[in-house]
């Protein structure tokens, strides 16, 4: 089923209609994904618990290992993410303090390979 569609950090598009642009598929798969890793738990009021939050890990000393770990546990609370074969996470703390994250799973109802690929901190 369809849901509107919401890149995290952007505002809601229109469809070529006008209408509130939807997702559903791959597509939301991914925009799920994205949102569960880049929201801080305690900040979606409906569920506490829910999220990554690695914007905790800018500007500080953690470990890639810690912040894969961290994904690879959020990213499986997703249905859209098949548990095998197992996704695979390539986590970077650059210099500056910013987390640069690559991250490719299957799609749990197609089995397509899904690559997400952002910074959060400083660029």
């Amino acid at each position: 089923m369809p849901d509107i569609s919401h890149q995290y950090g952007a505002d809601l598009a229109a469809s070529a209609g006008g209408d509130l642009a939807t997702a559903d598929g791959t597509l939301l798969g991914q925009q799920r994904v994205l949102r569960r890793l880049l929201t801080n738990p305690g900040d979606y009021v409906w569920n506490l618990g829910y999220g990554a939050g690695l914007a905790q890990f800018v500007g500080q000393p953690a470990s890639a290992a810690r912040i894969t770990s961290v994904i690879r546990s959020e990213i499986f609370q997703e249905s859209a993410v098949a548990r095998t074969p197992e996704p695979v996470i390539d986590v970077t703390v650059d210099p500056s303090g910013a987390v640069i994250v690559a991250v490719r799973y299957a799609d749990a109802t197609t089995g397509a390979t899904q690559t997400l690929n952002f910074t959060v901190g400083p660029v």
